[in-house]
């Protein structure tokens, strides 16, 4: 067969990603302190744009009554009333949908006292006081991933129960950089109106984290927690941490009183003290720490409803200067001048409407977030309901993608304290009936329920126990009750009979 050149036309259709569409997806996910650092670069180096310094809350015809000729950058957002027959899409009829359906894919002698008041620990105090930081500060700043991260990386391997979840990602973000909660429990569970137990719980799930002494809420418990990792929490170290304060004293016959050991033994425990971490955090350092703003507020007003508005604050408003452009245009220039001119201008009009849509965008996805999840703001997390991206999108009529984005690094300030918008997110199993959805480890708890319950002659495979489940309203495959069930480290059918019948003879 011949070859030859030939032409061939064809008709596709893609998606362009324009350099302006790029940056509206890139604001869209920046958190507020990253905004204000890019509006801040962008107001160098173009010539049209000027920052807003106008109060947030100015009518628009005095925020723009310094020069008739320049254009707000932002209009006033306001905010959504969360009343029972007002639904968020009424509310925010007005905002516009450029961000939908975009998918880019002792006893020693006074010598030996005199040797504590020189070791490490001589600062050492509850809580984990200072001690030799930027020794240790120093040490330990190679690490890139930040300890929050790292723990919630932990966090999502260590339980699948939302409940537990949605604390675990509280606390963690309680936890300091040095590693500890300052917080306590109690207060934690009055403010998220859980119950105490299941917060101690969680708290208790978190302290067995790497690394060994995270989330203690004082220096003893961080150490007491590296002891008992090391399997050397004896009668005797206990006394010694009970006593620690003898340590930073250099009393050291007070700790030989203390534990009822001796100067060698005490010694001992001092050393294997020394050796430990009192601020386990700092190995996961990864760089300054930032006071978190709410992007948004959340109130209940005297009716009862929620009011949803943004935090002005965080927000840079920009203005376009029309008439400098005018009279840069009018000038004699030459065309290079000229397209620079126009490029800059255009970009300066793209950037004052994408911070508009951007928060506009947020205000409206927190919107349908609380109106979710309003049981959890009135009666606490017991009332925290299964949510994914994609209800929350559909509601909005917006594409999940631009959901995640939204709700990366932006915070809601509510009467029950500060929490990111994706701790709402919480897993689900949809109902057979059309009815409200099941939480995912009320399933796990229902298929362990069911495995325990059979006996040698009836042992239940997976396709068994999905026609079960779907009996009982549960709409779940095959293959998510095996993932469950390895979950709970349960065997197959096969091997549970084959175990059953071995212990009957």
């Amino acid at each position: 067969m011949a070859l030859a050149p030939k032409l061939e036309f064809r008709q596709s259709q893609q998606l362009v990603m324009t350099p302006q569409l790029q940056q509206a997806i890139k604001l869209l996910q920046l958190s507020n302190l990253e905004l204000a650092e890019f509006v801040a670069s962008q107001l160098e180096e173009n010539p049209f744009l000027e920052q807003d310094e106008s109060p947030a809350d100015a009518p628009e015809e005095r925020r723009g009554a310094k020069d008739a000729d320049q254009q707000p950058g932002e209009s006033d957002t306001g905010d959504i009333d969360l009343a029972a027959d007002q639904s968020p899409e009424k509310a925010s009829d007005a905002i516009d949908a450029e961000y939908e359906d975009i998918d880019p894919s002792g006893t020693g002698s006074d010598a030996a006292n005199q040797d504590f008041k020189t070791n490490d620990w001589a600062t050492a105090g509850s809580g984990g006081a200072s001690l030799d930081d930027e020794r240790q500060f120093d040490a330990t700043l190679s690490k890139e991933i930040s300890l929050a991260e790292h723990l919630t990386e932990q966090l999502h391997v260590a339980t699948r129960d939302p409940a537990k979840l949605f604390l675990g990602a509280y606390l963690v973000d309680l936890i300091d950089e040095a590693g500890y909660l300052r917080d306590s429990l109690e207060d934690v569970a009055e403010r998220l109106g859980a119950d105490l137990s299941d917060v101690e719980e969680t708290h208790a799930l978190i302290t067995t984290f790497d690394p060994c002494g995270v989330g203690a809420r004082d220096l003893k418990e961080c150490l007491s927690l590296q002891l008992k990792e090391a399997d050397r929490l004896d009668p005797a170290m206990q006394a010694f941490l009970a006593n620690i304060e003898l340590l930073a004293k250099g009393d050291l016959r007070g700790l030989i009183k203390a534990t009822g050991a001796d100067e060698e033994d005490v010694r001992d425990m001092i050393a294997e003290i020394r050796s430990l971490t009192p601020k386990p955090g700092y190995a996961y350092g990864g760089g300054a720490v930032q006071a978190v703003a709410p992007d948004v507020f959340v109130r209940q007003g005297a009716d009862g409803a929620w009011k949803v508005e943004l935090n002005n604050d965080t927000l840079p408003r920009v203005l376009v200067n029309r008439r400098y452009f005018a009279e840069i245009s009018a000038a004699r220039s030459s065309e290079d001048d000229k397209t620079y001119v126009a490029d800059q201008f255009a970009n300066a009009n793209w950037l004052a409407k994408s911070l508009d849509q951007r928060a506009r965008t947020i205000l409206k996805v927190s919107s349908e977030i609380v109106r979710q999840q309003d049981g959890f703001f009135a009666y606490g997390i017991k009332h925290l309901r299964p949510l994914n991206l994609k209800t929350v999108a559909d509601a909005i009529e917006m594409h999940e993608s631009t959901v995640s984005r939204v709700t990366s690094n932006k915070y809601m300030a509510t009467p029950r304290g500060l929490f990111e918008l994706k701790y709402f997110f919480t897993a689900s199993i949809a109902s057979t009936g059309g009815g409200e959805a099941h939480s995912a480890e009320a399933v796990r708890f229902r298929i362990r329920e069911l495995i325990e319950a059979e006996t040698a002659d009836a042992v239940l495979s997976d396709d068994k126990i999905v026609e079960i489940l779907k009996d009982e309203g549960v709409d779940i495959a095959r293959r998510t009750v095996a993932k469950y069930r390895e979950t709970l480290n349960i065997p197959s059918s096969v091997q549970r009979r084959r175990t059953m019948l071995q212990a009957a003879i």
